[in-house]
């Protein structure tokens, strides 16, 4: 069986790590990097780190608006579908090079699968909600994180091929853990202390392309009154020089880190501030408090969980959240027990018998 996976952006190289390796043990896997993620700090370390074969072919893509980033995908794969003839074409979640990835299969009537499937914001401001609805629509097969994912699904009469097989993620967590706490010096450079900080990511549109909104975000973050540890995605960056923003001596502005560093801060950190669904996960897997700076999720497992407050934006919002946020003593088991690769390979390998 020969699988062509598609993949652009950082956590699209994590997922694609605990599949491939299951993959690429009895079959052929062509791996596309479209290139949306670029800069080596978002791609080739993650790469190294995962142990991700380098791709195939990269596109080479880069960053630009939305149509034009995936008419450009759409243009360069095309040719490399019609060469490769895969049996599935795989996408993961819901970036510009998942729907690419799935309409140039579509057009070429080449099977999708989609891992991540289902996850709805019922927000369709949102590119990446755009992103997950198109490509869950033309996908044969949908692999879901949870049963609310598939439930999802079949309110938009979606049923054929839907199976919640657990989060790839979750087995990316579970390998890449250890190798973090044994290899990681990320405290040691930074001069932090485990669980005396807060840990920030910020990088979707909504909280970046409105100067207002990211200024007050970023001058809540220096009134804090602690430690505040931001990795800067160089999208924000640029918004933020743009801003001429002064950070606080408690705001550390720092470069995007590896994945291995990554997990490692999550899981020293004292709580967890985030527009990124992923660090949600992560979040609630070591046992972090998660502060949403978001007005919805896609992972309202971990809100009902009590583990993840959706706390939107604006000082005082963000402010008491900080402040008052607490969570359970416990934390139920979602999205699986760390074999879901292994799940969709017998699933996919299932479909062409």
């Amino acid at each position: 069986m020969k699988i062509l996976t598609v993949v652009g952006a950082r956590p699209q190289f994590v997922k694609a790590a605990a599949v491939s390796r299951i993959l690429c043990e009895t079959h052929t896997e062509v791996l596309v990097h479209t290139g949306q993620h670029y800069d080596e700090r978002l791609s080739e370390v993650f790469f190294r780190e995962l142990g991700i074969p380098e791709p195939d072919y990269n596109l080479e893509v880069g960053s630009a608006g939305h149509s034009v980033q995936t008419g450009e995908m759409l243009i360069r794969m095309e040719p490399i579908f019609l060469q490769e003839k895969p049996d599935w074409v795989l996408v993961y979640g819901d970036t510009n090079s998942t729907l690419a990835g799935a309409l140039a299969a579509s057009k070429l009537h080449i099977p999708v699968a989609h891992i991540e499937a289902g996850l709805r914001s019922f927000n369709r401001e949102m590119p990446e909600e755009i992103n997950r609805v198109l490509t869950d629509h033309i996908s044969q097969l949908l692999f879901c994180p949870a049963q609310k994912a598939a439930e999802n699904l079949q309110l938009e009469g979606v049923t054929s091929g839907v199976h919640v097989v657990g989060d790839v993620m979750y087995d990316a967590v579970l390998r890449y853990s250890n190798a973090a706490a044994g290899n990681s010096s990320i405290l040691a450079s930074l001069d932090l202390k485990p669980h005396h900080y807060l840990l920030a990511t910020i990088h979707r549109a909504s909280n970046v392309d409105d100067t207002g909104r990211l200024l007050d975000i970023l001058e809540t973050f220096s009134m804090l009154g602690e430690i505040v540890v931001f990795p800067v995605h160089p999208r924000t960056l640029k918004a933020i020089r743009a801003l001429r923003f002064s950070a606080g001596e408690n705001l550390k502005l720092v470069e995007p880190v590896g994945y291995l560093d990554m997990l490692w801060l999550e899981k020293n950190a004292r709580m967890i501030l985030t527009d990124s669904g992923g660090v949600q996960k992560e979040a609630y897997w070591f046992g972090i408090p998660c502060i949403t700076l978001r007005e919805e999720t896609e992972w309202v497992e971990t809100v009902q969980a009590g583990w993840n407050l959706v706390a939107g934006v604006g000082r005082e919002r963000i402010m008491n959240a900080v402040r008052n946020f607490s969570v359970p003593a416990s934390r139920p088991n979602l999205f699986g027990d760390g074999d879901a690769a292994q799940k969709i390979v017998h699933l996919l390998e299932d479909e062409r018998k």
